[in-house]
């Protein structure tokens, strides 16, 4: 990851750069702004008149544009706007944009240590983290697949895939903190972490590795790792998850694994949080086979376990007081072939709930049923707690919601206001969030058809072409993990829940199959539940 480092001397900076081609360090400044923005820096601000005089398109919003420029680090000054911020439309985004694009173009440039030098609008409170937002934007955009970092086949990188080795951090409004800043580094060591597991293709991230990952990831960080890997286990424990990985079992490097991690603050735990994570490392569809190109991709359905492994990362480094985190990934691959399972088994999980099979691509909800209903039970004598679960669930979170990860919670959850919470922080920090909420229809589309069973996972069309079809999979989820006894009015312990369909937003452009992963809802959820 890149190093981030503090530059709050600015002016210092540009006055040796006038002697040295590299001045303390950097060899690019790189200027996030309003359109037709200055600075107070005679350097930046000769070059940028220069470069709006000959260019009108130079204060649109959307490019990056190097300037050469005596006067500043290695003389590349490169220009980001990020507009006029006028329309009604327009967010904090806007500088996480402008600065991935800008650091992209520093980095074309030959640059190794730019300067990102942000100048925020001080009369605009929803903009108020537009330095860090700029920042991550920034390290995000400088990275790189992890199979372009790590090959396969043990090739040296000549040139480095990711060249850029420090990135500076300034505000024109003022000191950049170093609370600020040792967040930002927290966040983006979790969003890389994310990334690399969610982003990473099908065999070099299959169940055994992903776990092996995490094992290394989570070394000497504080965060208690378990990995299950005995498929008898698996079977006895996690009968509905074992069932999508049926077809796996004769393949061994594709072999099942549930990967536990637990966050212990110092002191008296006040708060307890959970969290199911689905990790399909790859979904063919199982026996209601994905056909059309529709598979393609489908190495990126592990995004929901990808983001919260990435979220532990991140609260690993930021220690927050009070609040234990206990989190279950569910890390399987839904194969084809003689050991799938089918549409129409019953299959009784954890819970002690029968589920009825309606659609073996409705995978994502089965294998986190089994997770949340062994995180219900720990749940019951926690400390306030929370249960939340993440996944790439449904095709028609996209289409309902485009680009937005999205909640939908039990009613214990919405009177405390979780999704509400969830959705300020992400609109504050650029990773935002569309909230929906239960109805009974979703509880009706899921009922029982005979006596036999007690739910059925799903009808037999697709997500994208079904009424509700990312409202009623939090329903099911309810059920089958035993979770709807604990959300009506006379229970006796109630359990708050929030599920988390990161469907639309865990790839950029919507594209699964080559859109960079995202990290969503990373931000979101450290800003929102830790600080």
């Amino acid at each position: 990851m890149v190093e981030l480092v503090i530059e709050n001397d600015v002016a210092r900076v540009l006055e040796r750069a006038a002697e040295e081609k590299v001045s303390g360090g950097w060899d690019a400044l790189v200027l996030v702004a309003p359109a037709g923005a200055t600075t107070s820096l005679p350097a930046v601000d000769q070059g940028l008149t220069r470069a709006r005089a000959a260019d009108a398109s130079f204060d649109g919003a959307g490019g990056a544009h190097l300037v050469v420029t005596e006067g500043v680090p290695g003389t590349r000054l490169v220009f980001a706007s990020v507009g006029d911020l006028t329309k009604e439309y327009d967010d904090v985004r806007r500088y996480r944009d402008a600065a991935a694009a800008a650091v992209r173009r520093a980095r074309d440039a030959g640059a190794q240590r730019p300067l990102l030098v942000v100048a925020p609008m001080a009369d605009r409170p929803d903009l108020a983290q537009a330095v860090a937002v700029s920042a991550l934007g920034a390290m995000g955009g400088l990275w790189e697949p992890y199979e372009a970092r790590v090959p396969g086949d043990g090739r040296p990188l000549d040139p480095p895939v990711e060249p850029v080795e420090k990135l500076g951090l300034a505000s024109l409004a003022g000191p950049v903190s170093s609370e600020l800043a040792a967040w930002v580094r927290a966040v983006e060591r979790g969003r890389r972490l994310a990334r690399d597991l969610g982003g990473t293709e099908p065999e070099r991230m299959a169940p055994p590795a992903f776990a092996r990952r995490c094992r290394d990831a989570f070394a000497d960080t504080g965060i208690d790792v378990d990995v299950v890997d005995d498929l008898d286990v698996i079977v006895r424990d996690y009968p509905v998850l074992s069932a999508v990985a049926r077809a796996s079992f004769p393949v061994a490097r594709h072999h099942p694994r549930i990967v536990r991690l637990r966050y212990r603050p110092a002191g008296e735990v006040r708060r307890t949080l959970f969290f199911a994570g689905k990790g399909v490392t790859y979904d063919t569809g199982g026996a209601d086979l994905k056909v059309g190109g529709h598979m393609a991709g489908m190495s990126r359905d592990k995004g929901g376990a990808a983001a919260i492994a990435g979220m532990m990362l991140a609260i690993a480094e930021l220690k927050p007081e009070g609040v234990e985190v206990v989190a279950e990934l569910g890390v399987v691959r839904n194969s084809i072939g003689a050991e799938a399972f089918v549409a129409d088994e019953i299959i009784t999980g954890h819970s002690g709930v029968r589920v009825r099979i309606g659609n073996t691509d409705a995978e994502g909800r089965l294998v986190m049923a089994d997770l949340l209903s062994h995180l219900r039970e720990e749940a019951r004598t926690a400390p306030s707690p929370t249960l939340f679960t993440c996944a790439t669930l449904t095709g028609h979170a996209a289409l309902a919601m485009g680009p937005y990860s999205l909640t939908v919670e039990n009613r214990p959850a919405r009177q405390q206001g979780i999704g509400v919470r969830l959705a300020d922080a992400g609109e504050r920090w650029g990773d935002p969030f569309e909230t929906s909420r239960l109805r009974r229809e979703d509880w009706d589309f899921i009922r029982p058809r005979s006596r036999a069973d007690d739910v059925i996972n799903c009808n037999n069309a697709p997500s994208s072409a079904t009424a509700r079809g990312h409202q009623f999979p939090a329903a099911f989820l309810l059920i089958a993990s035993g979770l709807a006894a604990h959300g009506h009015r006379d229970a006796e312990v109630l359990l708050p829940f929030v599920h988390i369909d990161i469907g639309g937003s865990a790839c950029e452009g919507g594209d699964w199959q080559h859109g960079r992963p995202t990290a969503a809802p990373v931000v979101a959820l450290v800003a929102a539940l830790f600080e």
